[in-house]
C-alpha cells in the first residue's frame, strides 16, 4: 500500500460520512414529508453540498502522483475532509424530529453554514496552489476568478438573510461550480 492509499483511506472514510449524514438527511425528508416543513433552497444546498464533497473527493486523486509527503499536506487535507464533513452536518440535525421544519433550520444555522462553507474554500486555496507547487497538477487559469466569485457569495450569504439572494445563490453554485469543472478540471483527472 502506498502512502497516498493509507492516507486517502483515512480521508476517504470523513468524507464518506458527510455523504453518508446528508443522504440520511435527505431518506428522511422523503419518509416525513407529509409532516416536515419542507424547503427548497435548503434540500438544493444537500444536493450541492453533496457535489462538493464528490467533486473534491474525486480532485484528491491528483494527490496519487505525490510520493514523498509531509504531516502538514496531510493536515491539510484531512482540515478539508473535517470542514466538509462538518457543512454536510449542519444542514440535518442527527435527531430529526418527524416535524421538523427545515425554512427555519436553515434561517438559524446560515450564518455558521455558510462560515463553514467559505472556510472550506479558504482550504482549497493552499490544497490548490500546493498542488501546482508540487507538479502534481497545473493551476488552471480560471482558478482565481472562481475562488473570487465562491468567497464574495459565501461572505454575500453569511452577513444578508435575504430570501431572493439565498435562492438565486443555491441555484446558482451548482451551475457556475460544474461549469467551472467541465470547462477547466475534471476532464484532466482521467488522463
Amino acid at each position: 500500500m502506498t502512502l497516498f492509499e493509507y492516507l486517502s483511506v483515512f480521508l476517504s472514510v470523513i468524507m464518506g460520512l458527510g455523504v453518508t449524514h446528508i443522504l440520511a438527511g435527505l431518506s428522511k425528508t422523503i419518509h416525513y414529508r407529509k409532516s416536515l416543513g419542507l424547503n427548497w433552497v435548503h434540500t438544493l444546498w444537500s444536493i450541492n453540498v453533496l457535489i462538493y464533497i464528490v467533486i473534491i473527493w474525486w480532485g484528491m486523486f491528483w494527490w496519487s502522483k505525490q510520493v514523498d509527503w509531509s504531516f502538514f499536506e496531510f493536515l491539510l487535507l484531512l482540515l478539508y475532509a473535517i470542514t466538509l464533513f462538518l457543512a454536510a452536518s449542519l444542514l440535518f440535525p442527527w435527531d430529526m424530529p418527524t416535524d421538523f421544519d427545515f425554512k427555519v433550520h436553515f434561517r438559524e444555522t446560515r450564518i455558521w453554514f455558510f462560515s463553514v462553507f467559505l472556510f472550506a474554500w479558504c482550504l482549497d486555496v493552499p490544497e490548490t496552489v500546493l498542488k501546482a507547487e508540487e507538479g502534481v497538477r497545473a493551476l488552471p487559469q480560471v482558478y482565481w476568478f472562481l475562488v473570487a466569485v465562491q468567497m464574495s457569495l459565501a461572505v454575500l450569504a453569511i452577513f444578508w438573510s435575504n430570501t431572493v439572494y439565498h435562492k438565486f445563490y443555491a441555484v446558482f453554485w451548482p451551475v457556475f461550480t460544474i461549469g467551472y469543472l467541465a470547462f477547466a478540471t475534471l476532464a484532466v483527472i482521467g488522463n
